[in-house]
């Protein structure tokens, strides 16, 4: 038997002409499965021998209610959208990681000295501006003393007007403090600025120059474009990834920024599917409305994750007991704390934003920081609210509102015992009265100021019509003093409200916030007036002290200093103590607390300090809001979860990414 030989090139084509049409068929689908069964079995062993990890490229478009105007770490401090560029596109001695912790940034180390007066800094190798220029400690140094010169107006300059910065090298530096600071390292965030480019620029032109809008920094986003409206209006602003970056490169190559006049544009241009992301404040920093105004659907090409960030900050009603001195009574104070239900005031909050708050009872934050809470608070309870301001003297005048009686005394006493041939005003005033009361025929017009027999006349008549279990005389003993003090200049009664005013900025939350508190403290007899006004208007409010109490929020940073809100030296403007406090205690614990290096020391000195305060109750301490943002669903890698505030939602954006690629194991 011959051997079996496998056909030729030629006799396979051939192959369809020997096969019937059936089998013509079944050969095609088996050849056709077994290709298809080669692919998958050759995708499938790609798939598991090789990961997706993140890859470079992509764009993230951001929406804003508002425009930029200083992309400038000199002036940018005051303004969200200014203060998210200038994080972006400059680099700072220290940031913060994705848990709001200080980290290295354009430093490589740092050395405290023994005392905390002096902090030596190394910075790290290869940075470059983003023109190319080395970065260097003639940089620092300059940046500092600019915002530390009064002709630039830098709102960051109570921070560093005492600092001495001393240049060791190219790449050391020395700051040194005149006081011992444990928060310093925090205000070494503070972002840094090319010394060749702003060295010639004068004082009088450094807000007014185009760098200010077009900048050169030193961060991991280099800027690109700006395109503007025929008014000047800031319509984008584009930024790319920096090559040169000294640290982790971003894996997204560009962010472009959208800049909107009106909150309508902004929605349009969202459901016209062009953001990939918001922060909800451009949306009255309400959940509901963005569900409510913004679509998410596939039609429009974008849908949205939600992520919630909690910050260092609360909500308070700040009493200002140096406008208002009923407010000055702790009682009052007191009673006013009692008398809200904070868990109720937040649930119906929480429904109107639909973004989470958590209770605040402490000024020291205890949840977010780590420190034990307070001793006590202020449970809701209207009955020892209304006892205590019964206790007051402020009580229910029968109409459901409280009011007490205030005897005031007349400027004016008689307090001389005066006879014929006295002289003065008292004798003035003396014959003044006798007038009034009808002894003009006695008196015959001797008004003089000179106590003559005419006086002495109308003096015995009075006694005789007032004084009759007494003998005239026609001299103001003590009895004829006293009567003639209770008919002409005697005290009266007044009764005066507990009313205030409750003054606060004119956004959604806190109006919804206010009003619920004006209920809370009318069902106890207190009438609050509120006033919403806008935020300039507010900053000059609050620079005034011109509010009787103030709903309004503070911001504690990463390493919280409490000395600047708190300590009676911070009463007036800068100070950002709103409600006047002054003891001698919180003072020394505050002292202490900043400038002790002993971590735990600072930390028992604060837990003693909100016992002080909240025993006090120079404020009603509320609630603390998330900030939420949306972005696009295509957006990965975000894992933030505190924020020290709004502009550092992209404290991690090195590690957002957009586009991916596949390596092998």
């Amino acid at each position: 038997m011959g051997k079996n030989k496998f056909p030729k090139i030629s006799q396979w084509k051939q192959i369809f002409k020997v096969l019937k049409k059936g089998e013509r068929i079944a050969l095609l689908v088996f050849v056709a499965l077994a290709f298809v069964s080669l692919f998958y079995l050759a995708r499938s062993f790609y798939i598991n021998n090789t990961n997706t990890v993140p890859a470079s490229g992509g764009t993230y478009t951001e929406g804003i209610v508002g425009q930029p105007r200083f992309i400038n770490p000199i002036y940018s401090e005051t303004n969200d959208v200014d203060r998210t560029l200038t994080d972006l596109v400059f680099s700072g001695l220290m940031s913060y990681d994705k848990d709001g912790k200080l980290a290295n940034d354009l430093v490589d180390s740092y050395a405290i000295s023994g005392d905390g007066k002096a902090y030596s800094f190394i910075l790290k190798d290869n940075i470059f501006w983003h023109d190319g220029k080395p970065l260097t400690s003639d940089d620092i140094i300059f940046t500092i003393k600019t915002i530390q010169n009064s002709d630039y107006k830098s709102p960051l300059r109570a921070n560093w007007v005492d600092v001495l910065a001393e240049k060791t090298s190219e790449k050391t530096f020395v700051l040194r403090l005149q006081t011992p600071y444990n928060s310093f390292l925090e205000n070494c965030t503070i972002k840094i600025i090319p010394q060749h480019i702003w060295s010639n620029i004068s004082a009088e032109n450094f807000a007014l120059s185009s760098y200010n809008l077009q900048p050169i920094g030193s961060g991991m986003y280099k800027f690109e474009n700006l395109e503007q409206t025929a008014s000047g209006f800031v319509k984008n602003i584009d930024l790319s990834s920096n090559h040169k970056y000294y640290g982790k490169a971003p894996y997204i190559s560009n962010l472009t920024f959208q800049f909107f006049e009106k909150k309508e544009d902004f929605i349009k241009s969202a459901n016209e599917g062009n953001l990939d992301g918001f922060s909800l404040a451009s949306l009255d920093n309400s959940e509901v409305m963005a569900e409510e105004k913004i679509s998410q659907s596939w039609t429009n090409g974008v849908k949205f994750n939600n992520y919630s960030f909690s910050l260092p900050r609360y909500f308070a009603v700040f009493f200002n007991s140096n406008k208002d001195k009923i407010l000055s009574d702790a009682q009052i104070r007191q009673a006013l704390n009692y008398s809200v239900n904070k868990a109720e005031l937040i649930e119906q909050i929480d429904a109107f934003t639909k973004i989470n708050s958590t209770i605040v009872d402490s000024p020291i934050l205890p949840d977010f920081f780590g420190f034990q809470g307070p001793s006590t608070t202020y449970s809701f309870d209207v009955e020892k609210a209304k006892s205590l301001l019964d206790g007051s003297g402020y009580k229910d005048n029968g109409s459901g509102q409280r009011s007490k009686q205030i005897k005031k005394t007349a400027a004016f006493q008689f307090t001389s015992y005066l006879y014929a041939g006295s002289r003065g005003n008292e004798v003035t005033q003396l014959q003044s009265c006798l007038a009034k009361l009808g002894f003009s025929n006695e008196l015959q017009g001797e008004t003089n100021g000179t106590y003559g027999s005419l006086t002495n006349a109308a003096v015995t008549k009075f006694q005789e019509q007032y004084l009759p279990d007494e003998k005239p005389t026609g001299e103001t003993g003590k009895k004829t003093r006293v009567k003639l003090n209770e008919l002409c200049t005697g005290s009266s009664d007044n009764s005066k409200l507990l009313q205030f005013s409750l003054v606060t900025t004119n956004q959604p939350q806190l109006i919804k916030a206010a009003e619920l508190l004006k209920n809370y403290w009318k069902n106890v007899g207190v009438e609050v007036e509120i006033s919403a006004v806008e935020t300039s208007a507010l900053k000059t409010i609050i620079k005034a002290r011109n509010y009787d109490m103030l709903l309004y929020g503070q911001a504690l940073g990463a390493e919280p200093d409490l000395y600047p809100f708190w300590h009676s030296s911070q009463v007036g403007d800068p100070g950002l103590n709103l409600s006047g406090y002054s003891n001698k205690d919180a003072d020394a614990l505050l002292k202490d607390a900043r400038e002790n290096l002993d971590v735990a020391k600072k930390t028992s000195d604060y837990e003693q300090l909100q016992n002080t305060i909240i025993k006090e109750a120079p404020a009603l301490f509320l609630y603390n809001p998330n900030y939420v943002c949306w972005i696009s669903k295509t957006v990965k890698g975000i894992d933030t979860v505190k924020i020290i505030d709004p502009s550092k939602r992209f404290s991690n954006i090195e590690n957002w990414y957009i586009s991916t690629k596949r390596v092998w194991n």
